[in-house]
């Protein structure tokens, strides 16, 4: 054996020792201070014997952590990744009560909620020891990792590049615009994206299509098609069905069409790791992925990365205790908020504050943990999306202080990543980008006291509920958390009703169907059904402007002339429609060209509706129980920022404009083409992982030095 084996042997044997030894110091301070937990007999016992019964105890809880508890995680394959979350304290408490009974003499005892304590301290105490010592050695630390990651490969036969090859991981911010960002670097909130702005990285705003939403936005940039996207939902006249970008039967449908489409099966087809997507990108690495969630039996790996995560104990008892936390962070937050009178504000109750915590703490840890276990294992190319800051704005609002404490928590996270990649086996280049921004203002339920709905009916002649409905919000969350919990999801392949009309929310963006007709109505077909319809809508005050088909002209854009004649509306040609003339004055540039292209779609609705904007306040009226919202026209919504390495080619050229998510597709694609060479684009049915047992294999990382410290 060499003598740089002798060294590693050695330094590995010095870790287990110390980490043994503190342990032993945990477990006999915890015994000192906990009244049902006890180390000595009844007689009492002197300290070498207290501290020869806790290092026996100590050893075999370590060796049943190591040993036993990703063999108990494996069994718990059917459990909900979120019920096996909850589970974890009562899995890590029984081994530590195995692990007393194995002392001899029956010196060690327990009570058993005195035990989920003194497993839950003794993990975390054992997690940070190991990082403690695993990174003094930097050069040693690479060393190992890289030496893991070659044992990987050569075991899945794996032909990866070396390290002269530079891996890229792509990070999106959802819901993060241009302008919040910028705003976050220079009040300080992100000081890790702030260093990276000074010395190694660029930054340029792009503008998403007129549907501003992650379904459109993501498909695009991983897909490169977001043809016949109009909205977050929409409804298809020859099914009958409503299709929900966020569900998993409608995210796999959407996936297929962009691949039918473009021939491509995605960015991410080489050597590629997707996390936490609404889509798979054509990897073959899926953790967290909505469009895998919809397959069934035992090739349904969706949820792999949960089993990944939770492997670890210590893993599983941090994030348990931050969720815990997470949530009562948000009843206060939001009691505070109802306390102040704050303004505009949404309801929060229910199950809101658990679905926050979910965003913001297990799935943020779980998307973290994975991007980690893809570095170390020298990964091509990863895409993951961190949705923390998009929940919590939607009913916080995007400047509101709940949104800032989320960013400061997302620099945290990009700096861990940061300093994972300076440990793996090769050199990574990493992009951050956003798939929309969010517009602040007031709901238009709350603000007119009646919602989308009950005006289309009062506009069709039909009756008005006495008080204004809710119209749910559709945070991308929401849906996670079902998937998650094995509970179906509502309104994939929902039959829409026959006879009233079908409106639907995206945000500011309101889409009007009627069911039963083939193809769009034009503008002549709904007057002559409902002579009201269209002057009650373009005519309210909450209203910035309509889309419909026209006999005469292909389509017309229709909207109020001015706040003072309101019942004299401006009707334009879709061929004349101008950017900030008539109906889109004040929505800015490149409103025209994507109210042009959405035109063009198969599934456009009947009657496109767009709330007004304020360019003053950047405020607009979303119709669903949102705050912050996206999904369509007017403000920070359309603007999203791509934030990459100086070494890399610019995006576009100086003066130019980056627009849409499928032109930002093609820079991503030509920046892993300078990383890796040319990729070879692969036509091919939506991937699973290359084999079940590699997909449920713990990520390959190593205690608390992976591990986001910001919760």
């Amino acid at each position: 054996m060499s003598a740089g084996r002798w060294r590693t042997a050695g330094s590995a044997l010095v870790r287990v020792v110390v980490v043994w030894a503190v342990s032993t110091l945990t477990m006999m301070a915890l015994a000192g201070i906990l009244p049902d937990f006890r180390l000595k007999s009844a007689g009492g016992d002197s300290v070498t014997r207290v501290a020869l019964t806790a290092a026996w105890g100590a050893g075999a809880f370590g060796l049943l952590s190591a040993l036993v508890w990703p063999l108990v995680v494996r069994a718990f394959l059917l459990v909900p990744a979120l019920v096996l979350g909850l589970l974890v304290f009562f899995l890590n408490g029984s081994l530590l009560l195995i692990a007393l009974s194995l002392i001899p003499s029956g010196r060690g005892a327990a009570q058993p909620e005195t035990a989920v304590v003194v497993a839950a301290v003794m993990s975390a105490v054992a997690s940070a020891t190991s990082t403690a010592l695993a990174v003094r050695d930097d050069n040693a630390y690479r060393r190992r990792l890289s030496r893991l990651a070659d044992r990987r490969r050569r075991r899945r036969g794996d032909d990866r590049p070396g390290e002269e090859t530079p891996g890229t991981v792509f990070l999106q911010l959802d819901g993060v615009g241009h302008d919040v960002l910028c705003h976050a670097v220079g009040t300080g909130l992100m000081p890790t994206v702030a260093g990276w702005l000074e010395r190694t990285h660029r930054l340029t705003p792009w503008r998403t299509d007129w549907s501003s939403q992650t379904g459109a936005s993501q498909l695009g940039i991983l897909h490169g098609s977001t043809f016949d996207v109009p909205a977050f939902r929409w409804y298809e006249k020859e099914t009958g069905e409503l299709m929900v970008s966020n569900r998993p039967a409608c995210a796999v449908e959407l996936q297929r069409r962009a691949v039918a489409r473009t021939g491509d099966a995605g960015l991410l087809t080489v050597d590629g790791a997707s996390r936490g997507n609404l889509f798979s990108g054509g990897a073959d690495q899926l953790a967290l992925v909505l469009s895998m969630a919809a397959r069934r039996g035992r090739r349904n790996r969706s949820r792999a990365g949960y089993f990944a995560y939770f492997s670890d104990p210590a893993n599983a008892v941090r994030t348990a205790l931050s969720f815990v936390a997470e949530v009562g962070r948000e009843i206060g937050q939001s009691t505070r908020a109802r306390l102040r009178g704050d303004a505009p504000r949404v309801r929060r109750g229910g199950l809101y504050p658990f679905i926050r915590a979910f965003a913001t703490v297990v799935e943020r840890d779980v998307v973290v943990a994975a991007v980690i276990g893809d570095m170390l294992a020298g990964r091509t190319a990863v895409y993951a999306d961190l949705v923390a800051y998009d929940e919590v704005a939607h009913h916080s609002g995007p400047r509101g202080r709940d949104a800032r404490k989320v960013l400061e928590r997302l620099d945290r996270s990009i700096a861990l990543l940061a300093k994972v990649a300076e440990h793996a086996p090769r050199a990574y280049r990493i992009v951050l980008l956003s798939d929309h921004g969010q517009s602040p203002g007031e709901t238009f339920a709350g603000a007119y006291g009646l919602t989308l709905k009950d005006l289309v009916r009062a506009g069709c002649g039909l009756p008005v509920p006495r008080g204004a409905g809710r119209t749910k919000s559709g945070a991308e969350a929401r849906d996670a958390v079902r998937v998650a919990l094995h509970r179906p999801v509502p309104g994939s392949g929902e039959q829409a009703p026959d006879s009233d009309p079908v409106v639907l929310a995206s945000g500011n963006l309101g889409l009007v169907s009627f069911p039963g007709t083939g193809g769009r109505l034009s503008r002549e077909e709904i007057d002559r059904r409902h002579p009201a319809l269209l002057r009650t809508l373009a005519g309210h005050p909450g209203i910035g402007f309509l889309l419909v088909r026209s006999e005469k002209y292909g389509a017309v854009v229709i909207g109020g002339a001015d706040a003072d004649r309101l019942q004299e509306l401006q009707e334009v040609p879709i061929g004349e429609l101008e950017d900030d003339r008539g109906p889109l004055t004040g929505f800015g540039p490149g409103a025209a060209d994507a109210v042009r292209r959405t035109d063009t779609f198969p599934h456009t609705a009947d009657i496109m509706v767009n709330s007004m904007y304020d360019p003053v306040t950047g405020e607009v009226h979303a119709f669903e129980e949102q705050i912050g919202s996206h999904g369509g026209l007017g403000g920070e919504q359309a603007h999203a920022f791509l934030l990459w390495p100086r070494e890399l080619s610019a995006p576009v050229t100086e003066g130019d404009t980056l627009v849409g998510a499928e032109q930002v597709h093609r820079v991503l694609r030509r920046w892993l083409r300078e990383c890796m060479g040319p990729q070879v684009p692969v036509f091919a049915t939506p991937q699973i992982p290359r084999s079940e047992a590699e997909a449920d294999e713990p990520f390959p990382v190593e205690g608390a030095a992976v591990r986001d410290k910001s919760a």
